[in-house]
């Protein structure tokens, strides 16, 4: 099936319509900035972690080649799809720098279609750890289908894939403002567990962005013939930055561990093909509240999303939007927003949004859940996480 859609609304009414869209499903009453509460600033001593990656294309450059053979990296293979048998150990050991370059082509709808959610679901042990902190468990919340086509309704919303040891992978991301260069942006928000496997671990490799993936919804078996511009009707875009946080570097486990507070990443992407920044091709993106407002004070969230694991397929965006609580996986962490919602894995990664002043603006983004999917829960965003973000924007902004 083909679409009709043309890769490039105009720009200024599909911001419109993003913005208008985003705020219709939310249907919340504008907030006033709360307190901090228990939030990811209590922690003054936390770092950021950054990393580079050089452009690559059909050609590695000679800088970035020397880099791959250093960190243990078969350039020719690489160039010809080595990446898909590493041996995991060895790959996770040397994956302490981010190097990600740009492979034209390697990222195909059918290989998109293949990746596997990157989840993180912790067991009744480590939710009961935190008792004492954590308000009582949500009422389940059935995640909506967003409405189509997804440029007019939520626009920043988009697919993260990225390469990991068991081979593709898949989480969600969001389109965020760069305060030091405004109106073109080329950050994307996402969790640390879709860029960092965490502690005893390295960096993901291929890691590459898709705003408003399959924006009319298009099944799965209609996906089967549809040609790139329906399913990536903005380009795919290469991370060429990352950061995360020291905490999910140390501390990151596969069910979240100490980490799932710091649970949340900034990319700086760049076009595969093309020239325009991301907020300029997409034509929408959300400012990032980082006042870690407590539960109590933040009246509803939503969070959005593309699930890939059973029974969702990871090929529609859903939203679940619900007045949150807290979370806490241990006393000693600060405590993180928790909704009813039950999406699955590949939802990870994805903002979570509250009105701020009449604006719909990011406040946090889906880190953790439990095996029977009946909420998430997502970090609080306070000072260490804009520390992470200015370092971001002005250290890579523009470029």
């Amino acid at each position: 099936m083909r679409s009709t859609l043309t890769p490039e609304p105009r720009r200024g009414r599909r911001t419109v319509l993003a913005a208008a869209g985003l705020v219709s499903a939310l249907a919340l009453t504008a907030t006033a900035c709360g307190g901090s509460g228990d939030s990811a600033s209590d922690k003054p001593d936390a770092t950021s972690s950054q990393a580079s990656a050089n452009g690559g294309g059909a050609k590695i450059p000679a800088d970035l080649a020397g880099r791959l053979k250093e960190h243990g990296i078969d350039v020719d293979r690489w160039k010809h799809g080595g990446w898909k048998d590493w041996d995991k150990d060895k790959w996770l050991s040397d994956a302490k720098d981010f190097v990600n370059p740009v492979i034209e082509g390697l990222w195909k709808p059918e290989r998109m279609q293949s990746a596997d959610e990157a989840d993180k679901r912790v067991t009744p042990k480590d939710a009961s750890a935190g008792q004492g902190v954590s308000d009582p468990d949500p009422a389940p919340v059935r995640a909506q289908a967003e409405k189509t086509p997804y440029h007019r309704n939520a626009a920043p919303v988009g697919k993260v894939f990225f390469d990991s040891p068991e081979g593709p992978a898949v989480c969600s991301g969001t389109v965020v403002k760069d305060v030091n260069h405004p109106g073109k942006s080329n950050l994307v928000w996402t969790a640390g567990h879709c860029v960092h496997a965490g502690g005893n671990g390295g960096w993901y490799r291929n890691i590459m962005f898709v705003p408003a993936y399959n924006d009319l919804g298009r099944s799965e078996a209609e996906l089967t013939n549809a040609n790139p511009a329906e399913i990536a009707p903005y380009g795919n875009w290469w991370a060429n930055w990352a950061s995360t946080s020291n905490q999910w570097i140390q501390g990151g486990s596969e069910s979240g561990g100490d980490g799932a507070a710091y649970d949340y990443a900034v990319l700086h992407v760049k076009p595969e093909q093309g020239a325009k920044s991301l907020e300029e091709t997409v034509g929408a993106a959300l400012d990032v509240d980082f006042s870690a407002p407590a539960a109590a004070e933040a009246a509803k969230m939503g969070a959005w999303g593309y699930p890939a694991a059973p029974p969702y397929n990871g090929e529609k965006m859903f939203r679940c939007i619900d007045t949150p609580g807290r979370f806490s996986l241990s006393p000693s962490l600060p405590s993180m927003y928790r909704i009813g919602c039950d999406m699955t894995g590949g939802s990870s990664g994805g903002g979570w949004f509250r009105v701020l002043n009449g604006k719909t603006v990011l406040v946090s983004n889906t880190s953790i859940g439990p095996a029977d999917n009946t909420w998430l829960a997502g970090p609080q965003l306070g000072r260490d996480a804009e520390a992470l973000y200015q370092n971001m924007s002005k250290t890579y902004g523009g470029r």
